[in-house]
């Protein structure tokens, strides 16, 4: 098992996306970035770093350069501009300079805080990604965005900063809670929803293997999902146009993540907005019902809930939180729907009423 998907930036080789069954290969990845002698700073939460931090600083330092840990409490909460501070300052204290390297190992949330970090230190320093979640495997390590929240909003603050590399091990994947793994899935179905219709029956055909972590299951669908948004991000690196198609089921989704306080993870969320912008395309005529059955029959076999039960909010606050959201344009919302299973579209004539409507079939 190795595979290498190879990322464009501005027409030119930007980083290696390396999918490897074990840590083994890290060292000969990063000396491949041509930095000996220097400072390595690993970013990871409480979580991941009691599994893998010495075992990653191990191989890092194998590459002669000198590691240190920085590890915070894990959870959305952290990810914040105060946590960013706190990395600064032990950053200084430890006198990293320019020629310095972070690198970030755990899920989207240390790997949007690294990679926010390393853009504004020092104006700008290296950083690796070294993600151990799949949703970070599939969505967050790839593209270039990094951020934190504010006061509640999601990703609010970032900047688009390019890692130098992302190596992923799969292995990381078999130590994950079951609803912590299957949370990933989310953004992996939104990849065959928006853009590859044989990827998407591959995964309503393929989810007993995926969900007994058959390696080469795991291998094809990570593989495959990192192509998809390689593809879009090459494309349009800075959402100027295209890429915001991979903001499906966001909208909606960010404003219930938000109005549930973070208790749910990011991928359960964006399939409740999923779900609405499907009912939303069921009612346009877009897709038929037994595409819509189809699509909650995949979510519901990837061990997704369908609903937000007694939600301690209305269908009128989520809609009054996702016209807040960095998506929106001009106070308009940017709604990412579908023409067709595979193929999306930006559409700023989706309507409050049919939002409204659509949000009836989530919150009970």
């Amino acid at each position: 098992m190795s595979k290498c998907v190879n990322v464009r930036y501005e027409g030119k080789p930007c980083y290696d996306i390396v999918i490897e069954k074990d840590f083994s290969k890290l060292k000969d990845e990063f000396n491949k970035l041509g930095k000996t002698g220097r400072k390595i700073c690993i970013v990871t939460d409480s979580n991941v770093g009691k599994i893998y931090s010495q075992q990653v600083k191990e191989e890092l330092e194998k590459t002669g350069n000198s590691c240190f840990v920085y590890t915070f409490p894990a959870g959305e909460k952290y990810k914040e501009l105060n946590t960013v501070q706190d990395i600064y300052e032990f950053l200084i204290k430890n006198s990293f300079d320019r020629n310095d390297v972070l690198a970030a190992l755990g899920g989207g949330v240390v790997g949007d805080l690294t990679g926010y970090t390393a853009a504004t230190y020092l104006r700008g320093i290296d950083f690796i990604q070294i993600p151990t979640s799949l949703l970070a495997q599939v969505d967050s390590s790839i593209g270039g965005k990094t951020g934190v929240d504010f006061r509640g909003y999601k990703n609010m603050v970032g900047a688009f900063y390019m890692p130098k590399l992302v190596y992923m091990n799969i292995a990381c994947l078999k130590t994950l809670s079951k609803r912590l793994f299957n949370s990933g899935f989310g953004e992996i179905i939104k990849h065959g929803l928006i853009k590859d219709k044989d990827y998407y029956e591959w995964l309503k055909e393929s989810y007993q293997k995926i969900n007994e972590l058959d390696d080469d299951a795991l291998e094809q669908m990570i593989y495959t999902s990192c192509n998809i948004k390689r593809d879009v991000v090459e494309k349009d690196p800075k959402e100027k146009g295209d890429r915001a198609l991979l903001n499906y089921g966001h909208t909606l989704g960010h404003a219930i993540e938000k109005l549930l306080d973070f208790k749910c993870y990011h991928g359960e969320c964006v399939v409740f907005g999923m779900i609405a912008a499907l009912k939303i395309d069921l009612n346009r005529g877009n897709i038929t019902v037994k595409e819509y059955e189809d699509a909650l029959n995949v979510f519901k076999s990837y061990g997704f809930n369908l609903t937000v039960e007694n939600p301690s909010f209305s269908i009128d606050d989520v809609i009054r939180v996702s016209k807040s959201d960095k998506k929106a344009d001009a106070g308009k919302i940017k709604f990412i729907r579908l023409n067709s299973i595979g193929d999306a579209t930006i559409d700023k004539t989706v309507s409050e009423e049919e939002m409204k409507a659509a949000l009836k079939t989530v919150l009970i």
